[in-house]
């Protein structure tokens, strides 16, 4: 007992005090079973790219053109703005962009408040131009991508994807779905020239008369004995055949030109190549993002409920198929993890108990969950998450957990043989 006085330092403390040994470890294992209910899992960790990119339209523009009148005034505007590492910019037809790469000390959102304030000074931009789009760049972590696809026409398509869309973001762990492999709407009007002649109408006129007529419009407020009313003239235009009754010109007589009299409307799609088969037929892609806390697997097993419930209701000649599970990564990850933990644990105990002593095996094999489930229970804390690359750390740190123990098990055993007290060889062996 004298010699095991004389040992000092932290393993010996908990080795000669019991209860305090056994409290921490049961407030581990308690801590790490809690966490590793609520510890964000991802496929790949978050991070931030810190850039900003400003677009300008500049329809029509040549790209030398874009250079002097938007790329050269948006640098020039920004280039004092604190924070900024470095500018690039890309001068295009039709439109000029500046990439914005921030300081890794700068806070992006402050930067980008800065940007925006200076380049709504700029009045020197070309009449021609459209109003800036500012955006900070951010990684969107995707977990799943849904195919609708069918022998049907692409308005169908795009309807039944808006739809199922909406549905997903009503999910209460799903926040963002977008949609791809499928044109946006548009509405395009082409002008005959013919027509213009023919009513003495200038192109301008018609393109005013479109302006003024796709409006919503606040009109005040009257104050009543009841209340206050807020009045608004709502005429925004939304369908084709809206557009086509806007009044271009009224004459003197009180006859009417209308659009649909001097221009072909079309409600339909960009006129951009864009085509998605997925076996065979036409298809459109609803990719579904993980944001903040929520849990890739959680995500990606709501997706997987709803499309076996959604292909039940879905009309004949179209389907409903999951693509690019990226989930299935991250769970095959943690499944290597459980089963490499599994085996370690087993062939510890068993090689442990056959050489040496079955209680030193039980203890030493104890080692390996509480560790794990000490590093669960700090993960929130340091705001690490359970991804791919986090679980690979586990998976390799395992081998290290298991090699320990048996090295250290033996060890302690060894010095029990020589007739040493088993806590005094605990000490020595762990130490040693």
């Amino acid at each position: 007992m004298e010699d095991l006085k004389k040992q000092k330092g932290l393993l010996a403390w908990f080795a000669s005090n019991h209860v305090a040994a056994n409290l921490l470890m049961f407030l581990i294992i308690t801590g790490g079973l809690l966490s590793i209910f609520s510890i964000k899992k991802e496929v790949f960790p978050e991070f931030s790219l810190d850039m900003i990119t400003i677009t300008v339209p500049y329809r029509g523009a040549s790209p030398e053109d874009v250079e002097k009148g938007v790329c050269l005034r948006v640098e020039e505007a920004i280039a004092a703005v604190e924070g900024i590492k470095r500018l690039t910019s890309t001068a295009g037809e039709g439109a000029g962009t500046t990439v914005v790469e921030v300081e890794e000390y700068s806070d992006a959102t402050e930067v980008l408040d800065d940007i925006k304030a200076e380049i709504d000074r700029i009045i020197t931009f070309p009449q021609e131009t459209e109003k800036p789009v500012i955006t900070e760049i951010k990684a969107r972590n995707k977990v799943i991508t849904i195919v609708v696809y069918g022998d049907v026409s692409e308005k169908t398509l795009k309807k039944l994807s808006d739809r199922v869309r909406d549905d997903l973001t009503a999910k209460e762990n799903i926040s963002q779905v977008s949609l791809a492999g499928i044109r946006p709407y548009e509405i395009s009007i082409e002008v005959s020239e013919q027509q213009l002649r023919r009513y003495g109408l200038s192109f301008d006129q018609v393109a005013n008369a479109i302006k003024h007529s796709s409006l919503d419009v606040p009109a005040g407020s009257v104050k009543t004995t009841g209340g206050t009313i807020l009045l608004r003239t709502k005429g925004q235009k939304y369908y084709g055949s809206e557009f086509e009754r806007i009044i271009v010109l009224t004459r003197d007589d009180g006859t009417e030109i209308r659009l649909s009299d001097i221009a072909a409307v079309k409600d339909d799609f960009e006129d951009v190549d864009l085509y998605t088969k997925f076996d065979g037929s036409r298809a459109a892609l609803i990719k579904v993002y993980r944001m903040g806390k929520q849990s890739a697997l959680d995500v990606a097993n709501t997706v997987r409920r709803y499309v076996k419930n959604k292909q039940k209701t879905l009309p004949e000649g179209i389907s409903i198929a999951l693509w690019e599970d990226d989930s299935a990564i991250l769970k095959s990850r943690m499944n290597l993890l459980k089963r490499n933990g599994y085996i370690g644990l087993i062939l510890v105990f068993l090689c442990l108990t056959l050489f040496l002593d079955l209680r030193l095996a039980f203890w030493t094999a104890m080692g390996i969950p509480i560790s794990f489930l000490g590093a669960f229970w700090l993960m929130p804390i340091f705001g690490v998450s359970i991804n791919m690359i986090s679980l690979f750390a586990f998976i390799m740190s395992l081998g290290i957990v298991v090699d320990d123990a048996i090295v250290v098990g033996e060890n302690i055993f060894e010095y029990r043989q020589q007739g040493m007290d088993g806590i005094e060889a605990s000490i020595k062996g762990v130490k040693e």
